[in-house]
């Protein structure tokens, strides 16, 4: 840890003296809104008996955080262009700790839905550039550490939001998950206004067309997503879809022509970048299902208690934490893709045994298995997300941070409405948990395809000074490589 604050010649990024603070209102802003996501789902019982509203009306406490902030979070990135990373990250940061009091002093479902709905949208802003901050923190030598450290900060909030969540409960009323955020919000305002980089902003318009697009395309996915893992209706997920693939269709077809589109789409012309992306949508489908189908193998074949069934799952966040800062310090010495390439076969066999877990296993068949699942993710992740960020131009992080972070959602929840598709149709659990080894393994193909590109790019950021190492491939480094759009539009 101690060698992420060193300075040496010739290092980009902050000097390492001011790099502590910058860390801290990342990590603070990091935690608060992961820990929310996990912590608010225990008082669901709580807030629907507080407010007399039944418990289908209640899950939209949860579920409209979560819609908002997927919605956002590529208009955020783009918008941080314009007003600059560190005044988007402050004012996410605002947004999300007064939205929290709102949500504390709300007595009625409708005002607590609108908080929600606000603190989800400024969790949006605070996600969406994190990665690209750490990016802009560090130099490029210690990218694969940043990021790992930013994946123990995830694991870490996942790991803790229930326990903490259920600690709360236990000696306060549900409004005080939601005032636990005020200190921690300031604390992370203070130290984010104080250290974050200062940064130009890009001169020029906003896609506002295209803005409406995304949101409309994103949340419209996220409802029919939340629609089919309900078992709701299939008319209303199927319109749900038709709404997002037409709001995608013409996002695709506005962003080619915008004169400054909100995800500029050449960063997909990048292999590197567009294999880490398909890599990591597959990986979090396989994620987010396995940890939705085994709450129904634990309980509902096994027979283990919610309890047990919590302390089955802990070992999956614990061992991210150990081995993602690790795997992210590797990547920055070894080739990226052969660490997440061995991460996703140990992933692919953690999830295969949990699928042949019988009804008769005992609790530490499974913890065995899920650790193995934990080991195999953590040494994907960061330097899967180190090929996303390294590969393209400085100046388009905050766009590949964007895209990071929805890819990751995006993969979660159709990892989720797979099992309630499966489950709807009468399929098995265990013929369900199948599915997550097989969406890894094409993660796995995707992997192994861009092997040689990265291993190139590193040997080619070796023989070049720190400050433009980690640019990506030639056509990164190279601006006449990009269209005419991209470069009126930067700095």
């Amino acid at each position: 840890m101690i060698r992420l604050f060193e300075t040496r010649p010739g290092d980009d990024g902050l000097p390492g003296s001011e790099r502590r603070l910058a860390v801290l209102a990342l990590v603070l802003g990091t935690l608060m809104a992961v820990v929310d996501t996990t912590m608010v789902n225990l008082a669901l019982p709580s807030i629907a008996h507080d407010l007399g509203v039944p418990g289908s009306r209640a899950v939209w406490v949860t579920n409209l955080f979560q819609i908002s902030c997927a919605a956002f979070l590529l208009v955020c990135a783009a918008l941080s262009e314009l007003v600059s990373r560190r005044r988007l990250y402050v004012a996410g940061l605002a947004l999300f700790v007064c939205a929290s009091l709102g949500a504390a002093l709300a007595r009625s479902l409708e005002t607590l839905l609108v908080f929600r709905a606000l603190q989800g949208l400024g969790a949006a802003a605070t996600l969406s550039i994190g990665p690209s901050l750490y990016r802009a923190i560090f130099p490029s030598r210690l990218l694969g550490s940043a990021l790992g450290l930013s994946a123990l900060v995830v694991a870490a909030g996942y790991a803790s939001g229930p326990a903490l969540g259920g600690l709360v409960l236990s000696v306060a009323g549900w409004p005080w998950l939601f005032a636990l955020h005020l200190p921690l919000g300031l604390l992370a305002l203070w130290f984010a206004w104080r250290a974050l980089p200062r940064e130009p902003r890009r001169r020029g318009g906003f896609d506002g067309a295209g803005a409406v697009l995304s949101i409309t395309m994103l949340a419209s996915f996220f409802l029919a997503m939340d629609t089919l893992g309900h078992e709701a209706a299939v008319w209303q997920a199927l319109a749900w879809l038709m709404t997002s693939l037409v709001a995608g269709v013409l996002f695709l077809r506005r962003q080619r022509g915008a004169t400054h589109p909100l995800l500029p789409l050449s960063l997909f012309r990048e292999p590197r970048f567009r294999l880490a992306v398909c890599a990591s949508g597959l990986a979090f489908i396989g994620q987010g299902l396995a940890f939705v189908a085994l709450s129904f193998l634990y309980q509902q074949e096994m027979g283990f208690s919610p309890l047990q069934t919590a302390w089955l799952f802990t070992p999956w966040p614990l061992t991210i934490m150990l081995v993602g800062p690790l795997a992210g310090r590797l990547a920055d010495r070894v080739n990226p893709s052969v660490l997440s390439s061995v991460g996703l076969v140990l992933l692919i066999a953690g999830l295969a045994a949990l699928a042949l877990l019988e009804g008769e296993a005992r609790i530490v068949d499974g913890l065995w298995r899920t650790a193995l699942c934990g080991v195999g993710f953590g040494l994907f992740q960061p330097p899967n997300n180190r090929e996303m960020m390294a590969s393209v131009p400085r100046e388009r992080s905050a766009n590949a941070s964007g895209v990071m972070s929805t890819t990751r959602t995006v993969g979660q929840s159709l990892g989720v409405a797979l099992v309630g598709a499966f489950l709807a149709a009468g399929a098995p659990v265990q013929a369900t948990l199948w599915v997550g080894p097989a969406a890894c393994g094409l993660s796995l193909v995707a992997s192994l395809a861009r092997m040689p590109l990265a291993g190139a790019a590193q040997a080619r950021a070796r023989r070049v000074p720190s400050s433009t190492s980690g640019q990506g491939s030639t056509m990164a480094l190279n601006p006449s490589s990009r269209s005419p759009h991209e470069r009126s539009g930067h700095h």
